[in-house]
């Protein structure tokens, strides 16, 4: 892989919103944005990976169970990070906190979702080497 094509840490690569209702969400975006969304099998249900009329991925909309349910009904940013470890670890030290398990997103990488010390909820994904 290139240096061009590797993900930049600390910048923002992908947004998530957790929600009760994911269809009704989906579809608000789909006629308020113009999104067009496309289903992520989960096993027993699908979230929505949605993306602008010209097919550029931008977000998903998920639903607040299974491994998300402990995911505040937010715009959720993941930001890229050299260590997921190590960033939890300085999470902690410095008045933050972990929601949930950390995880393993596949291609995507590992993934933990954290709230800073005023509570607003962040999600921190380290890529793969």
């Amino acid at each position: 892989m290139s240096d061009a094509r590797k993900p930049e840490i600390g910048a923002v690569g992908w947004f998530d919103l957790t929600v009760p209702d994911a269809e009704k969400v989906r579809d608000f975006y789909e006629q308020v944005v113009g999104w067009t969304w496309q289903g992520h099998d989960m096993g027993e249900y699908e979230d929505y990976m949605m993306s602008t009329p010209g097919g550029r991925g931008v977000s998903g909309v998920c639903h607040a169970r299974g491994p998300n349910k402990d995911i505040p009904p937010q715009w959720m940013l993941y930001v890229n990070v050299a260590d997921l470890d190590e960033s939890l670890t300085r999470c902690k030290a410095m008045g933050g906190e972990q929601i949930g398990e950390t995880r393993e997103m596949g291609s995507y990488g590992r993934v933990a979702y954290v709230k800073d010390p005023a509570g607003a909820a962040i999600a921190l994904i380290q890529p793969p080497a």
